[in-house]
């Protein structure tokens, strides 16, 4: 790819964010408004805030406890789908049972939870991790169940040893599914690392922000906003480039069968 074409995509990216940044700065530029101050004041805000010790404080042990739950998540979801998806037995007996609790709020388990994993940061990665379990699980099963046939009867008919077969053939074919599900359940986890994190928490992003909020401290409060924001577009940058990286074989199938 030239410096052309790298240009050309840097600015369609930025494009939209630039303008939405300008209008909000245009909009609030002079107002007076108690609950929506300008942006430059937000911005102020933001650096005094978040560039201090406040960002080792509450900051670090959200991503942490962010980290824990989403990988947590990933491995449940992962193992329990190939197990489910690899048996025809196995998913009628589940996926009912499945369906039911996957339809049910994470958010509504946060004082179920509290009950069994007390309020420290057991429970919030706990959170964390019932709702990010279910696009993951859910599209394994749904990834393996669409692996070829052909394929498998091929494996067998070589006598792979089981791990490689579930290695290079399961995970692999059902990879992109898998990090459809994975993308899913980050962003997720975002929305439930603050939600977690507002019921009898004593630091961490959420914390703040409704700290913020009940003191009115409000350009703290929009700060902390912009933060989660800036937080979320990392994090998928992230996961972008590491699904680059794992799937490599499928972005080439895929460029492949378009421009063939």
């Amino acid at each position: 790819m030239n410096v052309g074409n790298l240009a050309r995509k840097a600015l369609l990216l930025l494009a939209v964010p630039a303008l939405l940044v300008a209008a909000w700065w245009a909009a609030t530029a002079g107002g007076t408004s108690f609950f929506w101050p300008p942006l430059s004041q937000i911005l102020a805000a933001f650096a005094e805030t978040w560039f201090s010790a406040r960002f080792a404080a509450d900051v670090l042990p959200s991503l942490g406890r962010l980290l824990a739950g989403y990988l947590g998540a990933v491995a449940l979801g992962v193992a329990l789908g190939t197990a489910i998806g690899s048996s025809r037995t196995l998913r009628g007996v589940l996926e009912p049972v499945l369906e039911f609790f996957r339809a049910i709020p994470s958010p509504v388990l946060v004082p179920i939870l509290m009950l069994f994993a007390g309020i420290g940061d057991g429970m919030k990665i706990l959170v964390i991790v019932t709702g990010c379990v279910w696009p993951v699980l859910l599209n394994t099963v749904e990834g393996v169940r669409a692996l070829d046939e052909v394929l498998s009867d091929t494996a067998r008919s070589y006598r792979m040893r089981r791990r490689s077969r579930l290695i290079h053939l399961v995970l692999r074919g059902a990879g992109p599914q898998i990090a459809a599900g994975a993308r899913q359940a980050l962003s997720i986890g975002i929305i439930l690392m603050v939600i977690s994190e507002m019921f009898a928490a004593s630091n961490g992003l959420g914390f703040t922000i409704i700290q913020f909020q009940r003191g009115f401290a409000i350009p703290q409060m929009w700060s902390g906003i912009v933060l989660l924001g800036l937080i979320g577009i990392a994090l998928s940058v992230a996961f972008r480039v590491a699904e680059a990286r794992l799937l490599r074989w499928y972005t080439g199938l895929r460029t492949s069968q378009r421009e063939g």
